[in-house]
């Protein structure tokens, strides 16, 4: 593909904060004195890039990482023009895998294979920055979308806790039993809540269902993920799209303070809500993770490995980066996806790539719920990739994106947004 989609993107200017006293390096091979610029996003509240940059010094004194700071929601189209006028740091986060084609395919990424080569099968979601027999960023983390659900409301409720064997009728039903009860006990909680992200929906609809391709052009897979849905909010079993979007819900809010019984969402929000739980930032109440509601029963059960989906979360090396920094940032990228990384990370509550590292230990952070099913949860699970990597896939999602937004808004009924989805994937992508 030509690189229109990164001019589409458009230019932004990316907002610098530089963290003094951040990180280094694990290996001798590092080459003395260097400072390393990194990219990280919300800084005050997502520590992940701080907490590492901190480990790695400890090991690597030498090496000096200063963070530069981006919008979240605006971070590729504020990288992609950072990185046409030659202002890109050294090291920046892969975000999700939506738009690493565009790094990739454009020559922005450095070939770190000798980093992945060293790394073991542990690592989760390594091969999703492979191309040609290559490695172009290396992951950190690998979150997985499951269900939180508040005790509290259950139990308020009379509604039994989820087992992990649920599918997405079970978990619709139980949105609407909640609803229902939680209303007659004079609670305003609703039974679930679902973000405006299209991922809430097509994440799911994608990794699940037998035969689904997002390259296909077909996304008929996706009609009874949106029938549910559109099920629930005509219930009023949770927020509508409307109200979401037009009062800026955030689901921080929503599940923290208690507006909502349940809700998926990615692992990343365990280290949140702890930490808004701990700040007064959220309400104190007991809560715990189940797996996410599969298609049918096949997957179901905790002797049995649930489907559900999530982009890791890696670190790639500007190709401009000054030879004599290089082997210190490829250290960093090998610490960042290393056992020890993942212990740093895992001691905030933040899911690393390397989930075998710390799975007996996660669960002894403070705040973090300790029952068996949690623990199953943050274990087992098949994870597909949100966004499989592809000259298409960009341009595609979004595309399915004006489609979530017309159905779940009810600007247009969902069999005719599918089908202009799917022209508008023939005659705008998929036949260029």
């Amino acid at each position: 593909m030509k690189r229109s989609i990164a001019a589409a993107l458009g230019a932004a200017t990316a907002i610098s904060l530089v963290l003094a006293g951040c990180s280094g390096g694990d290996s001798d091979e590092a080459s003395g004195p260097a400072t390393i610029t990194l990219a990280g996003w919300s800084l005050a509240t997502t520590p992940e890039f701080q907490k590492l940059a901190d480990g790695f010094r400890s090991v690597n004194p030498d090496v000096t990482i200063e963070v530069k700071e981006y919008d979240a929601a605006n971070y590729d189209t504020q990288m992609i023009a950072d990185l046409a006028a030659g202002k890109a740091p050294d090291i920046y986060t892969q975000k999700t895998l939506k738009n690493f084609y565009t790094y990739q395919s454009g020559k922005q990424l450095l070939d770190v294979s000798d980093v992945a080569g060293k790394l073991g099968s542990t690592v989760g979601g390594l091969s999703a920055y492979q191309v040609d027999g290559k490695t172009y960023a290396i992951p950190y983390r690998q979150d997985s979308w499951v269900v939180y659900y508040n005790k509290a409301l259950f139990d308020q409720a009379g509604v039994k806790h989820p087992d992990g064997s649920w599918t997405w009728d079970d978990y619709a039903a139980a949105a609407k039993d909640l609803t229902t009860k939680l209303k007659a006990k004079g609670s305003k909680a609703l039974g679930t809540y679902q973000h405006t992200w299209q991922s809430t929906l097509q994440g799911f609809a994608l990794a699940q269902t037998a035969g689904a391709d997002l390259q296909s052009g077909d996304f008929s897979y996706l009609k009874p993920y949106y029938q549910r849905a559109l099920d629930l909010q005509t219930a009023g079993a949770q927020a509508s799209f409307g109200d979401a979007t037009t009062n800026k819900l955030t689901y921080q809010a929503q599940f923290g303070k208690q507006q909502a019984a349940m809700m998926v969402m990615g692992t990343w929000y365990m280290a949140t809500l702890r930490s808004q739980q701990e700040k007064g930032d959220a309400d104190k109440f007991e809560w715990g993770i189940a797996p996410a509601p599969q298609l049918t029963k096949a997957t179901t059960g905790t002797s049995a490995t649930p489907v559900t989906f999530a982009d890791p979360t890696g670190f790639g090396i500007n190709p401009k980066i000054d030879e004599k920094k290089a082997q210190a940032a490829k250290d960093f990228l090998a610490y960042a996806a290393g056992p020890e990384g993942a212990k740093a990370l895992a001691g905030i509550a933040i899911t690393p790539a390397d989930t075998t590292t710390t799975k007996d230990s996660f669960f002894t952070v403070s705040g973090l719920p300790t029952d068996d099913l949690s623990k199953f949860t943050f274990a087992t699970h098949d994870t597909k990739p949100e966004n499989p990597v592809s000259k298409y896939t960009a341009p595609l999602q979004n595309i399915l994106n004006d489609m979530h937004s017309a159905v779940l808004s009810g600007s247009k009924p969902l069999d005719a947004a599918i089908t202009e989805a799917q022209d508008r994937a023939k005659n705008e992508v998929l036949s260029k």
